[in-house]
């Protein structure tokens, strides 16, 4: 759609807010397309300051630190998208979303190659024990030896995961000459050599190196506790760029204290700090071999610009197309434009009857429909109109007046 057609909405008077220091890629693609009233912030907000912001707010950003609970829902009377900047949505009540007609958006692949990257290098760095060398260099003692030092060629690599970030590492670790095994609830198809297990404990029991990448559900939650690290292979390295739920990390400082793993690799925790220079705490700190990072597996700036670019290109094509493509909670529905006609999007409740009275109300007043799309998730359906410019105000008004609509918009 060309920047100067109208809209039903004024871009001057949509309000888009982007927290936790977003890419800037995002503000461009907005700015660039004529929204004047787009605000950054650095930080994630608290509940009570994200309720002060979010009332005329149409567009939302955050991250992974901004929690979306029902409260701040019910209050953003306004709110037509929230794109997560991230690969995951647990910080967003989707369900609520879902009844409220919210679209959410995120982006599950674009740091996947950044966080591959530093699995493959904290495992090179951990098994040479370059750590313990390191933190002796910087204490003055030399310590050049070649004892409980490895190459990653020839070991096994396990994979608990088999997704996005787990099938990176897979390519990348082959690559390096290792053998590839990996365990996942599905049954998914092997990259290059690597060959599925049957179990977390036919994997940890041969691999080298174990590193998780599963998403934080209630049955990840403590996946690797002391009775599955009794089952590692005896001086494993262990890796957690997943989630901070997943690891019994008082459990891991133990199974490392007695030698039963020879190191760790660690950048997610169970409670995170808010914010940079806050007070850090984990049962890890100060043991040998272990390499500990503040969250920053997707943190490099090529994941943060493709997020940004991903992210925001979602919410622009919602917002003035209604395509809700990638969405978690309204169906997906990708359209193509007709000429000489406005598009309104209607958002109900998914019960018998609606997409009969939306038409029967609109035909009884002679509009014409040109083009209609359809599509219902468990709680609610989308439905697109593409009908008569000259007729848009008057079906707006009588969309409105369905049953069971949770929001109607006039796109253009």
């Amino acid at each position: 759609m060309a920047d100067k057609k109208i809209t039903s909405y004024p871009k001057e008077k949509v309000n888009i807010l982007f927290l936790e220091n977003i890419s800037d890629a995002a503000v461009k693609r907005f700015s660039g397309a004529g929204y004047t009233s787009v605000k950054k912030l650095t930080k994630a907000l608290s509940e009570n300051d994200l309720l002060k912001e979010i009332e005329d707010v149409h567009l939302l950003g955050i991250r992974s630190k901004t929690q979306i609970t029902e409260k701040v829902l019910r209050a953003a009377k306004k709110l037509q998208a929230i794109g997560c900047f991230c690969i995951g949505v647990n910080q967003v009540d989707l369900k609520n979303a879902t009844k409220n007609g919210i679209a959410v958006f995120n982006a599950p692949y674009s740091n996947t190659r950044s966080v591959a990257e530093l699995v493959i290098g904290a495992s090179i760095m951990l098994i040479r024990r370059i750590p313990d060398k390191s933190k002796s260099a910087h204490d003055g003692i030399w310590m050049k030896e070649s004892k409980g030092s490895y190459e990653l060629r020839g070991k096994t690599m396990g994979i608990i995961g088999y997704g996005n970030i787990g099938t990176q590492v897979s390519v990348l670790a082959e690559a390096m000459g290792m053998k590839v095994i990996f365990y996942d609830i599905d049954t998914k198809l092997p990259l290059g050599n690597a060959m599925a297990k049957n179990s977390i404990k036919e994997l940890v029991s041969v691999s080298d190196i174990v590193t998780i990448h599963v998403p934080d559900t209630d049955q990840t939650r403590m996946m690797i506790n002391k009775n599955v690290l009794k089952q590692f292979k005896k001086g494993a390295i262990l890796l957690n760029y997943a989630r901070g739920e997943v690891v019994d990390l008082e459990a891991l400082s133990k199974a490392l204290k007695e030698g039963l793993l020879s190191g760790a690799g660690v950048d997610v925790y169970p409670l995170e700090p808010e914010k940079n220079g806050d007070k850090f705490e984990t049962p890890l700190q100060g043991l040998s071999n272990v390499l500990l990072t503040p969250h920053i597996g997707g943190s490099t700036e090529e994941a943060q610009e493709n997020i940004g670019d991903d992210v925001s290109n979602k919410l622009f094509q919602y917002l003035e197309m209604g395509i809700s493509t990638g969405s978690h909670t309204i169906p997906e529905l990708s359209l193509p434009q007709h000429p000489d006609t406005h598009r309104i999007l209607h958002i109900h409740y998914n019960v018998p009857g609606v997409l009969s009275e939306i038409n029967t109300r609109l035909s009884s007043h002679h509009i014409n429909i040109l083009a209609q799309y359809l599509k219902t998730n468990d709680f609610i359906g989308y439905v697109v109109l593409d009908v008569d410019k000259n007729l848009s105000a008057q079906a707006i008004g009588l969309l409105k007046e369905v049953k069971n609509t949770i929001k109607t918009r006039l796109l253009y």
